[in-house]
């Protein structure tokens, strides 16, 4: 070979190899914080991200009632997927009263040991001061912890993608979407710790909120079907994962909570936002109030156009593992 075409031949290389190092570069750090295993929505939105090449997932830590059986869970799709290189942590354990509808799936993977979830994110964000999103999909208990323990550290976070909030419309079991049957109500993940969510949104940091006006999008009898037409580790996980809900929810269609803000994270001109003061009363209600907008809210989304970009991501992604991941 020539000079020339050698040269050629390792230009071209050294171009393909800067190419995935600039990809790298620009990916967004971003940390989870979730309750992954009782509503299904969790498990739809790390689905999400670990399908999106967009988010650099520094970790993901538990949240709420039985975190380290949350954990636990986590380990077993990070190994399913091949992702058993994302940390996971274990967060503040709770008394809780929802069902933990995926136990059956997570008990069967295997245990490991886990670090404190307050202490992985504080030390995340001194590492990377002003560049982590924190997905935070769950009651906000770790966040709470993280402010109380380090508020100067915690405020060095880029931002917060938060799945939470009851603007004008509240929960709408049936998805009617009509607004004159459904006022505010007091959302699960602000409702089971106000306290924490009076510190979120008073801690400085950007916060960019789902409510329920924005997030109850259903995952239909189509969508299940199309989900059904692929076989790879997460889709047959997901298919057992929404078995179990069904059985121990007594519910048929899953709604996308939680998913919705992981999407935003990776692509907001799903569900635009609108600058607002939000307070949060002792009850779990989030107010819109006077004063200096303190929360970014998407207060309306479109589904078509939702799913449009959520169903490619599910069906066409290529997460494989290499290992058992049941405990033997």
């Amino acid at each position: 070979m020539s000079i020339n075409k050698r040269f050629a031949v390792g230009f071209v290389a050294w171009l393909a190899i800067a190419g995935c190092f600039s990809a790298y570069a620009q990916q967004q750090k971003v940390i989870i914080d979730t309750d992954i295993g009782d509503d299904i929505d969790d498990v739809f939105a790390v689905g999400l991200a670990l399908s999106s090449p967009e988010l650099r997932i520094l970790g993901i830590t538990s949240a709420w009632g039985d975190t380290e059986l949350r954990s636990r869970m986590l380990d077993r799709l990070l190994c399913e997927t091949g992702r058993s290189d994302i940390p996971v942590a274990t967060g503040v354990k709770t008394e809780t009263k929802t069902n933990f509808s995926q136990a059956v799936w997570a008990r069967a993977g295997e245990a490991h040991a886990h670090g404190d979830a307050v202490d992985f994110l504080l030390d995340q964000i001194r590492k990377n001061p002003g560049e982590v999103t924190l997905i935070a999909v769950a009651p906000l208990t770790n966040i709470g912890a993280a402010i109380d323990r380090d508020p100067a550290t915690f405020k060095k976070l880029k931002r917060v993608v938060l799945m939470g909030g009851s603007i004008r419309l509240g929960y709408d079991e049936f998805g009617t979407l009509s607004s004159t049957i459904r006022p505010p109500d007091a959302e699960y993940n602000i409702a089971m710790d106000p306290a924490a969510a009076q510190k979120l949104v008073k801690s400085g940091v950007p916060i960019y909120m789902m409510p329920l006006d924005s997030t109850q999008l259903k995952f239909d009898e189509v969508k299940r079907a199309m989900l059904s037409t692929v076989s790879t580790p997460l889709t047959d996980s997901l298919q057992v994962l929404i078995a179990e809900w069904q059985r121990g929810a007594q519910q048929a269609t899953p709604t996308m909570f939680d998913a919705v803000a992981a999407a935003y994270a990776v692509q907001p001109e799903l569900c635009p936002t609108t600058p607002l003061h939000i307070d949060v009363d002792d009850k779990g209600f989030t107010r819109e109030g006077s004063g200096a907008a303190n929360v970014n809210v998407c207060l309306t989304s479109d589904s078509d156009r939702f799913f449009q970009f959520f169903m490619p991501r599910l069906l066409q992604q290529k997460l494989t593992g290499a290992f058992s991941c049941v405990a033997r």
